[in-house]
């Protein structure tokens, strides 16, 4: 199955890519956190508690996890005394999140590019892994500066471009194990090639750097985690 044809942004309308996305999720919610285990062999895990120590909520702030599903970085941001909101498109996804987080995590369903909270009302947002699914990772970010409050921050934790001399073990890892892994674990070989394509579209470091800026974001910084496999991003609401 080719996806660049069925979930490319250039041939497929964005509410058609919407509903195709969301039923990717909805195939493999149940296992999604496993097959992310088995995809990274357990290091997304390490990836997203550094996201967690970089936002640091402090008790009193609202954060809103965006596209956070299955909740397991809400699970790493509670306790604090911060007041954190899964917000994700997925009710299937949602479902896995509630049996699986502490009573003060809440749910809301609401996509990147209009999330149900009042303008200058948030004081953190973390997206993992998410904004390349977004229809328009542009609008997305629009949204998210829209929300924050005033010196508000954003955290944006993604697949990147790995470094030069780790780049080919990369891609055929990505190109051949991950889909059959989706297949063994997942039951949905389709599901995960297309998670592979969207990672392939996604912008690189610099580029996703310079679409915050755009968006109107200050203090805009990255830094990689595992030769730029991963990359968090990092900025502020002026």
């Amino acid at each position: 199955m080719t996806l660049s044809g069925t979930f490319g942004r250039e041939s497929v309308a964005p509410a058609e890519r919407e509903r195709r996305i969301r039923a990717v999720f909805q195939a493999v919610a149940g296992r999604y956190d496993l097959m992310n285990d088995v995809m990274s062999m357990g290091i997304h895990r390490l990836w997203k508690r550094a996201m967690a120590k970089a936002a640091n909520p402090k008790p009193g702030e609202f954060v809103v996890d965006l596209a956070g599903g299955t909740g397991d970085v809400a699970r790493l941001l509670a306790g604090a005394g911060a007041a954190v909101m899964v917000c994700d498109p997925s009710p299937a996804m949602m479902a896995v999140g509630r049996r699986r987080c502490p009573p003060e995590v809440g749910f809301v369903e609401g996509s990147a590019e209009a999330m149900p909270f009042e303008t200058g009302s948030v004081d953190l947002v973390t997206i993992a892994f998410g904004l390349r699914n977004a229809t328009e990772p542009e609008a997305a970010l629009r949204e998210i500066i829209r929300v924050l409050k005033p010196g508000g921050r954003v955290l944006c934790l993604e697949f990147s471009r790995p470094w030069a001399p780790v780049r080919p073990f990369y891609d055929s890892w990505s190109y051949w194990a991950i889909p059959r892994l989706g297949a063994w674990v997942a039951g949905e070989p389709a599901a995960y090639e297309y998670l592979v394509e969207s990672i392939r579209r996604f912008p690189d470091q610099r580029e996703l750097a310079n679409m915050m800026h755009d968006a109107g974001f200050a203090n805009v910084g990255w830094r990689n985690y595992s030769a730029g496999i991963a990359c968090l991003h990092r900025g502020v609401k002026p």
